[in-house]
């Protein structure tokens, strides 16, 4: 008996995940028996240090078309995503975060998106991106002086005109996800810019929907970080002038 196809993929990428796994889960095991598609659901495992695979496993016999890909070594948020998307089999493929920071319901606003021809849809935490976007909790003052520094350099270097790059809440046709992923290079943090670059680069038409984002105050990124993510801008940068994204 043939499969029926598979209307939307979610993909969770997964490092330590252990104390979030389980409710985020059920959350979307709940949100997907009100809605009338196929799905798939994945946890992409990068190589976890606890038991975020063991317990996603447990849960395999209560969580409808669960997936599971156990990747025992680390590699990075962007790796992950990336094998995930190429993973999925459906005609939406949307990644979010284990935390489910940004609820699984906001799926709703983007359908609507792709109905108009939207490739990719994507969601941002900025008021500029899209009237109505809002954080539960507001992150400190250094926070949100680094992002907004961060994000006008993304701007001028490599993505002009979006104003959050960076909110782990995004969907793909699965023809736009083929091609952006396969040729993605970014393997951390900064794969977000890399993706929507290469979005503009295919001329694929690009929606945004506002997001309601509740911050995990247990998240932190250490200033190092924000450095080498400014690095990775300009490497994404002079990859496309170069046309690397072109082999």
């Amino acid at each position: 008996m043939q499969q029926p196809d598979i209307y939307l993929s979610v993909i969770i990428p997964a490092y330590n995940e252990a104390e979030k796994i389980t409710k985020t889960l059920r959350r979307i095991q709940e949100y997907f028996s009100e809605r009338p598609y196929t799905y798939e659901i994945i946890v992409a495992a990068d190589g976890p240090r606890d038991n975020t695979i063991e317990i996603a496993k447990k849960l395999s016999g209560e969580i409808k078309n669960l997936r599971i890909l156990d990747r025992r070594k680390n590699k990075g948020k962007g790796f992950t995503v990336k094998e995930g998307m190429l993973a999925a089999k459906g005609k939406i493929r949307l990644f979010m975060d284990a935390d489910n920071g940004t609820d699984i319901s906001h799926f709703d606003m983007m359908r609507p998106l792709f109905d108009k021809g939207c490739d990719v849809v994507i969601s941002s935490r900025d008021s500029k991106d899209a009237p109505g976007a809002r954080q539960e909790v507001a992150q400190s003052f250094l926070k949100r002086l680094a992002g907004n520094a961060g994000n006008l350099f993304i701007q001028i270097v490599a993505v002009p005109g979006i104003w959050d790059t960076q909110n782990g809440f995004k969907a793909f046709r699965d023809y736009a996800a083929e091609k952006i992923f396969r040729k993605a290079r970014i393997n951390k943090w900064t794969f977000d810019v890399e993706i929507l670059a290469l979005a503009r680069k295919f001329n694929y038409k690009i929606g945004i929907i506002p997001a309601h984002w509740v911050n995990d105050p247990r998240s932190s990124v250490k200033f190092s970080a924000y450095l080498l993510s400014l690095l990775e801008v300009i490497k994404i940068r002079w990859n496309i002038m170069r046309g690397k994204y072109n082999i």
